[in-house]
């Protein structure tokens, strides 16, 4: 059957749900670092990878296809036997497709997620944004990327947000709070959030693709599945402030250096808990 027929049919289930909370996104090795001070004023870094899930997931699945590009068979209604398509079954059929594959570029920013050039159009749409310094497209999802931004805490900050893609997730959040509190916390850097679950319901589809095939066939690709869509996440959060700090989730606790009190986290796919910290400004 054809790859986007057999893709979009099954993603048409989920898409509405999808579009609803965004695409998913999670670090891949990185270095990030926020600076909060007790006046208000904040800057904030990062430097490595990100990992557009869903494209990377159909992306492999487009490799897994291998080009195939057979009819769907129609059935008859009373036998249920299989039986030639009419003109007005494939144009219907022509006019889902389309509406399914325009769906799941809203999920994306309008990227056909299949067309590595149209990724790298993402790539320079993302890099026009403000922080943005570079923003180039590696390889299944993975942007390599550096990110600097400075600004004043009088509102919330969550990072990233792309424009023209629905972003499910924040990788880092800051908080205001009544009495000049200000909550940080990184769900992003954490096993729980790295938890894709739109890879697993792509996998699902992946397998189910597999299954229209040979059964030895089938039980190799359920079986390479988890490593083929896998990418690890590690790096560094740290946290800068001349602020009190009144609530962290560190190990060690808070080091002084000239710049500030530094909380400092090592993350990687064993991460538990998200980094968190509670501070007390003085604007």
């Amino acid at each position: 059957m054809a790859f986007w027929h057999r893709i979009t049919r099954t993603a048409a289930l989920i898409g509405g749900t999808m579009l609803v909370s965004g695409c998913f996104f999670q670090p891949g090795t990185f270095d990030a670092t926020m600076h909060v001070m007790a006046d208000g004023r904040f800057s904030f870094s990062y430097e490595g990878e990100i990992v557009m899930s869903g494209m990377e997931d159909m992306v492999a699945m487009a490799e897994q296809a291998g080009g195939e590009d057979l009819p769907d068979p129609c059935y008859d209604e009373e036998t249920f036997e299989e039986r030639d398509c009419t003109e007005a079954e494939l144009a219907d059929r022509a006019a889902q497709e389309e509406r399914d594959k325009a769906m799941m570029a809203a999920m994306f920013g309008g990227v056909d997620v299949s067309d590595p050039e149209a990724a790298a159009q993402l790539a320079q749409t993302i890099e026009r944004q403000a922080g943005w310094d570079r923003v180039e497209y590696v390889d299944k999802g993975v942007f390599s990327v550096s990110f600097s931004l400075t600004s004043r805490m009088g509102h919330d900050f969550d990072f990233p947000t792309l424009e023209g893609v629905p972003v499910g997730n924040s990788f880092v959040a800051a908080r205001l709070r009544d009495a000049n509190r200000l909550r940080i916390e990184a769900k992003g850097f954490s096993a729980q959030q790295a938890a894709n679950p739109f890879s697993a319901m792509m996998m699902g589809m992946a397998s189910s693709m597999a299954q229209a095939g040979a059964e030895d066939e089938t039980s190799r690709n359920q079986d390479e599945a988890p490593a083929q869509f896998a990418h690890p996440m590690r790096g560094t959060f740290r946290l800068i402030t001349d602020a009190r700090i009144l609530a962290n989730n560190t190990d060690e606790g808070p080091s002084d250096t000239p710049e500030g009190q530094v909380l400092e986290w090592a993350i990687d796919a064993d991460t538990a808990a998200p980094p968190t910290a509670l501070l007390e400004l003085n604007p």
